[in-house]
């Protein structure tokens, strides 16, 4: 039985969590995911194994008439989010947030096209071509990546499933199905923070989550909760055949419904970089490390009558909490991604252990790692 970071007895950080600790409890964000597994045994190109799939983000009910205000951080560019230079120009993002495995990134892009353009019949006629914006990281270790097996119709049921009001799957669902952290499995994991700023006469409370894609690493950079939980536990798996020439990615997502500019979202994203980091990741030089971000506050519509539009925004001094919110999300998101990670079994018989949660809990007690 596998369990959260946080069902285990430890927490990450001091913020309070949302409800649900995951990105959907910023209001209006919404999560989706299709999972792809079948096959075993040796790798044959175009028939498998299979062990991928597509993860879908959702900003709002109608993000393409209804954009939000967007930025980006690149720590390391050894990866792909389609669409980010459009991202970063615009401060604007105006289609779901898709993620998926690296060689399948056109193939996403692709049937974001047509279910968008099927929802919205003026794309690229009265209105503006679309640029999807879609995320990847290698699942070539487990997964036939070559054959590209991810079809429009995973892409449809990732965004037309995608749920705000429930529980979002963690570990080997979506397009984490394949995905390795430290020579762990691990794969799609996600947490939340409240933040309440105050002034003299006034308290706001804002939500932020982050939502990562995690397949980075090596066993013994890993640390939870500060303690170098891969160094302890690489002796137990010294015989464990690893990846090898695949130093992995991370994708990180991370929403908020604090109003925030693109400039301060981008900042923002940054300090998610201090999050990937606290788990042992060094930025390594084929990793790529990339943050997405968006506030959901202030709306930007398409149509729009008059020459300007007005949005609240919070003042950069204020933005402290949001960013130690960022930072512990980040952690604990990774963390959750693995500890709620299966074993598999893959292409070629490669195999992925996940972490031992009783040796970790053992590890974590003994650290003198705080509890709940």
């Amino acid at each position: 039985m596998r369990s959260r970071f946080r069902d285990l007895g430890f927490s990450i950080g001091r913020l309070p969590t949302g409800p649900r600790n995951a990105i959907t409890d910023v209001p209006g964000v919404r999560v989706g995911h299709t999972t792809l597994i079948h096959g075993e045994g040796p790798l044959v190109v175009g028939q498998g194994p299979v062990r991928t799939g597509v993860t879908a983000i959702l900003p709002g009910e109608a993000v393409y008439s209804d954009r939000v205000l967007a930025g980006s951080f690149v720590l390391n560019g050894a990866g792909e989010v389609s669409g980010l230079t459009q991202v970063d120009e615009w401060g604007l993002l105006e289609t779901p947030i898709l993620l998926t495995s690296t060689m399948s990134v056109g193939k996403v892009s692709d049937a974001a096209v047509q279910w968008m353009t099927r929802k919205n019949p003026g794309i690229g006629q009265e209105d503006e071509a679309i640029i999807p914006v879609v995320g990847e990281c290698d699942d070539s270790w487990l997964n036939d990546a070559v054959g590209r097996h991810v079809r429009p119709e995973h892409v449809y049921s990732a965004i037309e499933q995608a749920r705000g009001d429930e529980p979002v799957a963690e570990g080997s669902v979506g397009a984490g199905t394949g995905l390795v952290t430290c020579d762990f499995k691990a794969g799609i994991g996600t947490s939340s923070r409240r933040v309440v700023l105050r002034s003299d006469d006034r308290q706001l409370d804002y939500n932020l989550g982050v939502l990562v894609q995690s397949n980075f690493g090596l066993m013994h950079s890993l640390c939870i909760a500060g303690v170098p939980v891969g160094e302890i536990l690489a002796p137990d798996f010294s015989d464990e055949a690893k990846r090898v020439r695949n130093a992995g990615s991370i994708i990180c997502v991370v929403a908020t419904d604090a109003p925030l500019l693109p400039s301060q979202i981008s900042r923002l994203c940054k300090r998610a970089a201090l999050g990937i980091g606290r788990t042992g990741s060094f930025a390594a030089h084929a990793s790529g490390e990339i943050v997405i971000g968006f506030s959901t506050a202030n709306k930007v519509p398409r149509a729009i009558s008059g020459l300007t539009h007005q949005i609240e925004v919070l003042l950069d001094d204020a933005c402290d909490g949001l960013y130690e919110a960022v930072v512990e999300c980040t952690e604990e998101a990774i963390v959750n991604a693995v500890c709620m990670a299966e074993s598999m079994r893959g292409q070629s018989d490669h195999f992925a252990p996940a972490l031992p949660l009783d040796a970790l809990t053992d590890i974590l007690k003994r650290h003198h790692v705080a509890g709940l």
